[in-house]
């Protein structure tokens, strides 16, 4: 345990949004619609803006198309602009954002095993808190 606490522990700082080594990456990655974009791109690939507003129906296209500009200006997604008529406008997953796929292939296999045991911590502290208010 010791040992993989040390691979945890950051440098010590006195201000808090620095303390946490990955706290960049979460804001990055971790954002509302951040992973379903991403997700959808990387299994379905190169996709047109309506295809991926019909994958993620509860979107709205403002929401999609801010997310799909702080992607691409992330170097997470590839914008591609085909001058004809009508004008075509493509996304797809770069090479940094498939990067990504362990790290998301590790939390996948993280929530299959352990959500169970969130869910019943969950319960048991509502049950506690609705008891303790009586």
């Amino acid at each position: 345990m010791a040992q993989s606490q040390a691979k945890w522990q950051a440098p010590v700082s006195a201000d808090p949004e620095l303390a946490c080594p990955i706290a960049p990456v979460v804001d990055i990655v971790f954002s509302r619609w951040t992973t379903p974009i991403l997700w959808a791109l990387h299994e379905y690939g190169r996709q047109r803006f309506v295809e991926l507003e019909r994958r993620l129906s509860t979107i709205t296209p403002k929401v999609l198309t801010q997310r799909l500009r702080q992607l691409e200006r992330d170097g997470l997604v590839a914008r591609t602009y085909h001058p004809e008529v009508p004008p075509r406008v493509e996304y797809e997953i770069t090479e940094l954002g498939a990067s990504l796929g362990p790290l998301f292939a590790h939390l996948t296999e993280w929530a299959a095993t352990h959500l169970g045991e969130v869910e019943q911590s969950r319960h048991t502290y509502d049950a506690a808190r609705q008891t303790a208010t009586r």
